[in-house]
């Protein structure tokens, strides 16, 4: 019997593999995925980066959160022609206003992060909005920024027989005709300037909002309304005499109309205010693409034509070191 089962044993034995033999050795399976996945982790990396080099090969998509025919869509116009020319497609102007720009905004916010939709948003729809309203969009996490462009003071307006000649004047008759008076606002901006200025001059008045700064300064031309904060292009209708203007928000007087001096002259510093301009892409949208279209944005802004045309729109560009995402 043990004779047998030593027969049995050396038999089952696996001989032993010969010095010229080639032996097939099975990798481990855990070792050949992370191989695979090792390999097939180059591609995205390398077709991204491809991808954003080929950018733009269709035309882009410029949201602008307020109707046409302000401060806001001029600005955007004339940049996206200057960029039209820089990146060799067109870029849309797609004006989608509603609720303080929150509409516009939100769109983008929802959009494909890929390079093909973007914003020209505003100290209103990218900051104010958001300690304001509840939106369905967070206006930190959900935006990539590209470049700041400009800031933009304000102007208090009014319509051309108002009987005060004045601030101080403006700021009399106002405490003696309590709530008679109407005030246009178009923006987050402007309701965030109408209430500082009632709380430092102790006035009260009726606000009036408007889904833009263009139907609003249309009223104010015709006598709807009394009153409107707005933005400094509208100077050029003082001189006309369609409407008067008694202070601007900036902190020194605009070209624009040299004659209509500052809040913080007129003893209001606490009025002082400006906003800003920028552009934004959805979150997520690649660095690549990004840092194209900031550096489209800086070429452009440094055009000595879209410089000229900025100033004419009463908006100051950032400086070159402030151009950035």
């Amino acid at each position: 019997m043990k004779a047998v089962v030593r027969k049995t044993a050396r038999v089952q034995r696996r001989p032993a593999p010969r010095s010229n033999e080639r032996r097939l050795v099975t990798p481990h399976p855990r070792r050949r995925i992370l191989s695979l996945t090792a390999g097939t982790a180059v591609f995205p990396a390398v077709s991204r980066v491809a991808w954003a080099q080929a950018y733009p090969t269709r035309p882009i998509i410029m949201v602008v959160p307020v109707p046409a025919g302000g401060q806001q869509d001029a600005l955007s116009r004339v940049l996206a022609e200057r960029m039209r020319n820089l990146l060799g497609q067109p870029v849309i102007i797609e004006n989608i206003s509603g609720a303080d720009g929150s509409i516009g905004s939100g769109r983008v916010a929802r959009s494909r992060p890929d390079g093909y939709t973007i914003e020209l948003g505003n100290s209103s729809t990218h900051m104010l909005n958001g300690a304001l309203y509840s939106l369905p969009y967070d206006v930190f996490k959900d935006f990539a920024p590209i470049s700041p462009l400009a800031t933009n003071p304000l102007g208090l307006f009014a319509r051309k027989m108002m009987p005060a000649k004045d601030l101080n004047e403006l700021i009399a008759w106002l405490k003696a005709n309590p709530n008679k008076a109407s005030v246009g606002v178009a923006a987050a901006s402007h309701r965030l300037n109408s209430a500082f200025f009632q709380k430092e001059t102790g006035t009260q008045y009726t606000l009036v909002p408007y889904r833009g700064i263009a139907p609003a300064f249309q009223d104010l031309v015709a006598g709807q309304i009394d009153l409107l904060f707005g933005p400094p292009d509208l100077l050029p209708l003082v001189r006309a005499g369609n409407i008067k203007a008694y202070a601007l928000t900036s902190d020194a007087r605009s070209a624009l109309a040299p004659d209509v001096p500052t809040f913080g002259e007129m003893g209001w510093p606490m009025v002082s205010y400006s906003g800003w301009y920028a552009l934004f892409a959805p979150r997520g949208t690649p660095k690549e693409i990004i840092d194209r279209l900031n550096m489209t944005a800086v070429q452009a802004l440094a055009d000595p034509a879209l410089r000229s045309r900025l100033l004419d729109l009463g908006v100051e560009i950032f400086q070159r070191e402030r151009q950035t995402p």
